[in-house]
């Protein structure tokens, strides 16, 4: 018996991969993202994360000014050697051309990056992520944990231009209400009752 031989991307360069190599195999799996010149491998997702995912989407949606647009699960080129994909992100509108043919998004096109945390993910989701997007300029980040139940608690924080870290601003468990990056009023509690 014969092993099958292994994909090219099994193998990364000298250097480790970039944010255009992406694009460039076609037959990664789904939400490959890649992480510090690495390609990491997205794991099945949990319900709570798909329910926090929709209810969150569903408000942004629903409160997005004309100018922005709301993506879920589009990678975002922060340099050469990171291109990972946040849960939901809202994108300067006119990033998003109408054909809807993109596969990625600049940083400096991304207004906010939102994270629902999962036990596979939890370190990326907590530290590494939320360095490289403030370190890319992106001036809103969300990170979404579970509470009680299957309630969200989401974490609001805002990029310090002095030290390009994030400060927390707030921590909301049954109402997500904020002015920045706009004016934003969701309902946490409607997780019950998805």
């Amino acid at each position: 018996m014969t092993a099958e031989p292994l994909p090219a991307w099994a193998f990364p360069p000298p250097g480790g991969f970039t944010a255009d190599d992406l694009d460039r195999m076609p037959e990664l799996p789904p939400h490959t993202e890649l992480i510090d010149g690495s390609l990491v491998f997205v794991s099945p997702q949990r319900h709570f994360h798909s329910l926090a995912m929709y209810l969150l989407e569903k408000g942004l949606r629903a409160s997005v000014p004309e100018p922005l647009r709301v993506c879920r699960e589009m990678t975002i080129a922060l340099d050469k050697r990171n291109r990972p994909e946040p849960d939901i992100s809202i994108l300067r509108a006119e990033a998003v051309s109408a054909e809807a043919d993109e596969t990625g998004y600049d940083a400096a096109d991304a207004v906010l990056a939102v994270e629902v945390v999962s036990p596979e993910s939890e370190d990326r989701d907590r530290k590494r992520k939320p360095q490289l997007y403030a370190e890319a300029g992106i001036r809103h980040f969300w990170l979404v944990e579970k509470g009680e139940g299957r309630r969200p608690v989401v974490h609001v924080f805002e990029l310090d231009p002095v030290t390009r870290t994030y400060v927390p601003t707030s921590i909301h468990h049954d109402r997500l209400k904020v002015s920045v990056p706009f004016t934003i009023d969701i309902d946490l509690t409607e997780i019950d009752h998805l």
